[in-house]
C-alpha cells in the first residue's frame, strides 16, 4: 500500500513534495522476496508451500504473492481456456484447481512468456486468495491478504479533544482517545465505550484486516430513532501489534461527523 497505492512513491499520483523524479512509466511494477514460509490449504490438503515467494508490487494495486512453480502442487491443476492480456506483464494463462469435489475454476494464473519489462516473472505463478480455505504465514493463520512490508500500523494514545457527532447529536466524546495510523489511510480514532453517549446495537457484520485481526460492527441508535447502521466498529481481540485498540470502538457513517479539536478528522 505504501508504495503503489494512495500518495506513495510508485502510486499513479506520487507525491510533488520531492526532490527527485522516477523516470519510467505511469503503471509502476516492482518485485522483491517475501522472507517468509507461506501456505495455502484447500480442504485441509496444502496446495503451495514456498520458501521462495515474492511480493509484486503494481500501480493502484495491493502487493500480488507470487511463488515459484515448484512450491505448488502441480498434481492439483489442470490447465484452462481462460487467459487475459496485461499490457504491462504479458499474457497470462490459467489453472483451475480440483481438490476432492471442489473445482476452483481458473484459480491459477502465471505468465510463461511476459513482456521483456516483468522478465523477472517466468517461472512464477499466483493464487487467488480466495481458493484457498486458509493461508497461514509461517505457522500462523493470516486474513484478507499477506502483510506489505512498506505498510504499518501505529496505535498512540493521545490528549486531544475527540467529538462523534451525527447533526446536533452527541454519539461520542473523548479527551483520552487512541489514534491509529495505517499507512496510506486516514487517521481513526478509537475511544471507550465509556465515551459513547448513545445505544449500539450489535450487526452480524465482521471484517478482517491483516494488520489489525477481525472487527466487530454496531448499528448508532439516535434519540429521534433512526438507526445509522454499522457505523461504529471494535475489534476484540486485535493482533499483537495493534493491541492496544482491543474493546475500543472507532466511528465512521455518511450520517457522522468526527471532529478532533474541533476540526474535521
Amino acid at each position: 500500500m505504501a508504495l503503489t497505492r494512495a500518495d506513495g512513491p510508485l502510486s499513479a499520483a506520487a507525491p510533488a513534495t520531492v526532490n527527485y523524479r522516477i523516470d519510467g512509466p505511469a503503471h509502476k511494477l516492482l518485485m522483491h522476496p517475501f522472507p517468509r514460509r507461506v501456505r495455502a490449504e484447500v480442504a485441509g490438503r496444502t496446495v503451495l508451500d514456498t520458501r521462495g515467494g515474492v511480493l509484486v508490487h503494481e500501480t493502484n494495486l495491493l502487493p500480488r504473492l507470487y511463488v515459484p512453480e515448484e512450491d505448488i502442487d502441480q498434481t492439483l491443476f489442470v490447465p484452462s481456456d481462460h487467459s487475459t492480456h496485461c499490457p504491462f506483464k504479458g499474457d497470462a494463462g490459467y489453472r483451475t484447481l480440483r481438490v476432492g469435489d471442489r473445482v476452483f475454476e481458473n484459480a491459477l494464473w502465471a505468465y510463461p512468456d511476459p513482456l521483456p519489462d516483468a522478465k523477472w516473472l517466468a517461472g512464477y505463478a499466483s493464487l487467488y486468495w480466495e481458493a484457498a480455505d486458509a493461508w497461514f504465514d509461517e505457522d500462523e493463520q493470516v486474513f484478507a491478504h499477506l502483510t506489505d512490508p512498506y505498510t504499518r500500523v501505529d496505535v498512540r494514545p493521545t490528549s486531544r479533544h475527540v467529538q462523534v457527532l451525527a447533526g446536533d447529536t452527541l454519539v461520542a466524546e473523548s479527551h483520552q482517545p487512541l489514534v491509529l495510523n495505517e499507512t496510506g489511510l486516514p487517521a481513526r480514532w478509537y475511544l471507550s465505550r465509556e465515551d459513547v453517549r448513545v445505544p449500539l446495537e450489535p450487526t452480524a457484520t465482521r471484517t478482517r484486516c491483516p494488520y489489525k485481526g477481525e472487527a466487530s460492527y454496531w448499528s448508532v441508535r439516535l434519540p429521534d430513532g433512526r438507526e445509522l447502521t454499522d457505523a461504529a466498529w471494535a475489534y476484540p481481540n486485535p493482533l499483537p501489534e495493534s493491541a492496544r485498540i482491543a474493546g475500543r470502538l472507532s466511528f465512521l457513517h455518511d450520517g457522522l461527523t468526527v471532529l478532533v479539536d474541533g476540526e474535521p478528522a
